[in-house]
Parts: structure tokens; sequence; C-alpha cells
């Protein structure tokens, strides 16, 4: 088999010569935020470092994390979004707002969020025409995935979620080769387009899709590869750090993305587990304006040390295996039990609640289920759980004793394959 040509030269490099570069890469971040971003040079001063002492990645992993968790809180002590960002406002590019809310920065860097070695990895090459059903507002995911398609020559359609017909017509009409967004959403594209007396293999010209913001079953791409005649690739990322790992043309995981060091830690001590173990994703994208250093996302993975035949060197995971605390992805959204109990807090006829996640069909779907002493209005206790969560949940009134777990704030019952 000839070996892929990748995006980047790092991408195929000897491991211990990746893994100097990355090093030397890391030292000269951690010197430039030690200097100018005063949270992480108080997170290094309380443990006692300075950036001399990182002179390798066992030195590295001594550096305190940052958790995900705790970035809605950090990031309002003070300037510069509590000193975590080593530039003024205007030095960048945009500003977005995940929920929490959590505040984005976008470096004004070529490849801010990393993903273009990802999306050449998984085919969009010069030339293709690619519609990108990721928001466009507020969030970074629209932008986020828009850059990397313009870096690799592709034009893009900035879809946006939502009204299915006119992505048909979108589909139907121009000659669309490339999808991003959600698998579950493209798979609905299809069965709604089916519906109209189309057939997605005929009518449309779609040849490669990238997904993210949701698991990815196997039954699920085989069900879409099929129906579209079209290749499915994955990423991993979040609105914080961008691309952390991605599919090659291989599968058997995402590898490591060269734009930044992509650990896996234990979730008590922050340490760097065996290889091959379960652990939490810890990662540290090579971004000096906004120097998220040893970000612990919360998500579980494993490295998968086989060697891939598309030549590529860095360690695959093998997919994300949970969540560390009370945080679950739904839909694409974080959501957070904080959040939930704001929402909750506007009806105080409910004594007790439950948010229990599960995926019947490979669809995930979120319920709320509560307890509750007088008449509800069941529209308003949604309409405010969307406006603090952006999500919608189906409701279910219990009895108290009735909710699973022990009456514990989230459950999440999803099984994967």
């Amino acid at each position: 088999m000839t070996m892929e040509r990748p995006y980047h030269d790092v991408e195929t490099l000897p491991a211990a010569e990746r893994e100097a570069l990355l090093l030397s890469r890391v030292q000269e971040l951690a010197a430039h935020a030690y200097a100018n971003a005063p949270a992480f040079r108080t997170r290094m001063d309380q443990a006692g470092l300075a950036p001399a002492d990182i002179t390798g990645m066992d030195a590295f992993a001594r550096i305190p994390v940052l958790r995900k968790k705790d970035l809605m809180a950090a990031q309002t002590q003070g300037d510069r979004l509590g000193g975590l960002m080593s530039v003024d406002f205007g030095r960048l590019r945009h500003v977005y707002q995940s929920p929490g809310p959590i505040y984005d920065p976008e470096s004004r860097e070529p490849d801010s969020w990393g993903w273009t070695e990802a999306f050449h990895a998984a085919g969009f090459r010069p030339g293709g025409l690619v519609q990108n059903t990721f928001s466009y507002h507020l969030t970074p995911a629209g932008m986020m995935f828009e850059e990397p398609l313009h870096e690799l020559g592709c034009a893009v359609i900035p879809a946006g979620p939502g009204n299915t017909p006119v992505q048909i017509e979108l589909l139907s009409r121009l000659p669309v080769t490339g999808f991003v967004g959600m698998t579950s959403y493209l798979r609905s594209i299809g069965e709604k387009a089916l519906e109209m007396g189309l057939d997605p293999r005929r009518d449309f010209r779609l040849r490669v899709g990238f997904v993210a913001a949701e698991r990815l079953s196997k039954s699920l791409r085989s069900e879409v590869e099929d129906m579209f005649g079209m290749v499915i690739r994955q990423g991993y990322g979040t609105a914080d750090v961008g691309a952390i790992a991605y599919e090659c043309r291989e599968l058997g995981g995402m590898h490591a993305t060269s734009r930044g060091i992509v650990e896996i830690c234990d979730p008590q001590s922050g340490l760097p587990v065996e290889a091959g173990e379960i652990g939490e994703v810890v990662f540290t994208p090579f971004c000096k304006d906004y120097p998220l250093i040893r970000l612990a996302t919360g998500d579980l993975s494993a490295f998968n040390l086989d060697a891939c035949p598309c030549g590529r060197t860095a360690p695959k995971l093998r997919g994300i295996l949970g969540r560390v605390d009370d945080t679950a992805k739904v839909k694409g959204q974080f959501l957070y039990v904080a959040q939930v109990a704001q929402a909750v807090a506007h009806f105080p006829a409910i004594s007790a609640w439950q948010v229990v996640v599960d995926n019947p069909g490979g669809k995930d779907r979120l319920r709320l289920r509560y307890a509750h002493g007088a008449d509800m209005d069941e529209d308003a206790l949604k309409e405010q759980f969307q406006a603090q969560c952006k999500l919608r949940p189906e409701l279910e009134a219990c009895e108290a004793d009735d909710l699973q777990e022990g009456g514990k704030k989230l459950v999440d019952l999803r099984v994967y394959e």
C-alpha cells in the first residue's frame, strides 16, 4: 500500500524526532505564556516551577492541569479573561461564546484552530464545494471548520444547522462534493431526501464528509456512507482549543494532531498514565495568544500505539470512552448540571429532578425527569431549559422516589458499539 502524502511533514516524522520537535515548541510556548499570561504564571509559581524546568515531557507533566470545567470561573478573574490571554482583545480575529458561558478567543494566526491536516487526511482537496452545517452564530464551530477548507482551496456554503429542505435543495442543485457537520444530521437529510423521492447517491454528488461533535458508531457510519455513496471521517476537538485528533483513511482511532501535545492522564493527579491505559485527555495547543497549557478536557480515552499503514507516526486515540465528571455532550453541546439547576430554579414547584441521556436507535435523547407538587407549565420549563442549556428536553413527570441512580442529577445511559 502506498503511503498517503500528509499535509505537514511533521505527521510522518520518526517518533523521537516528533517528540523533540513538540517539546521545543512547548518550551517556547511556556516561556511566552509565563511572561505574558498572568494566569499561567500563577499556576507555575504555585507549583514551584519556571519555564527553564521544562527539560522533557516528564517535567512538562508536572505543570498543574487547567480543568475545562473551571474555565468559566477562571475567565471572570480579571482582564484578558482572567489573565488566560497574553494579548489584548483587539489583537484577536474573533471571540466566540460557548454554553456556560465560556469565551473562546480566536488568534489571527493561519489555521488557528488547527483542523487543516485533519480535513486533508479526510480527503478534502482543492476545487471542492463544501456544505458546512455547523452553526455560525456565537459558537466557533462554523468558522472553525470553514477556515481549513479555505486553506485547502475549497469553496464553502455556510448553510448552518437545520432548515433541511434548503439543505437538500443546495445538495441537489449545486455540485456539492463535501459535507461538514454531525453524522446524525446528514442521515436526517438523507432520510428526508428519500421521502421526497430523491436518491442521495444519484441526485447528490457528495464524496467526503467530515463529522464531529457526537460519537460515531460503526453502524451509523456504514449506514450514511452507503446511503450517500461517500466516505465519512471524524475529528475530535473542543471549542476552547480546536483540533485534538482526527481519523485517517485506515480508521482504527484518531491520530493526535501535530499542532499541540496530547496526553492521557490520571483524572486525579493529572499525570500521564501508562501507554494504552484509559485516562483523561489533556491537551496543549501551540497558541501563544490564548495559551491553554495542559487543558484537562474531561473526556476519557486511551492511546493505540500500533503503527498505522497511512505513514503518520502520531499515536491514535481509541475514541472518546466517557466523561470524567457530571458533564455530558449531547447533540454536539456540553450539558452541565449547574446549567440545568439554573433552569429548574425558576420553577419552585419542582422538588427533585434528574437529567437522563440515552440513545435509542443511535440517536441522542435528552429527558428531564422531575417531581413536582403543583401544576406545571411544561412549555415554559422547556423554554427555560433551552435558554440555559441550548438543548430542548423531553419532559417526564414522576415521583421523587422513581428518579434513577439514587437521585443522581445526570445519568448517561447511552450504549455504543
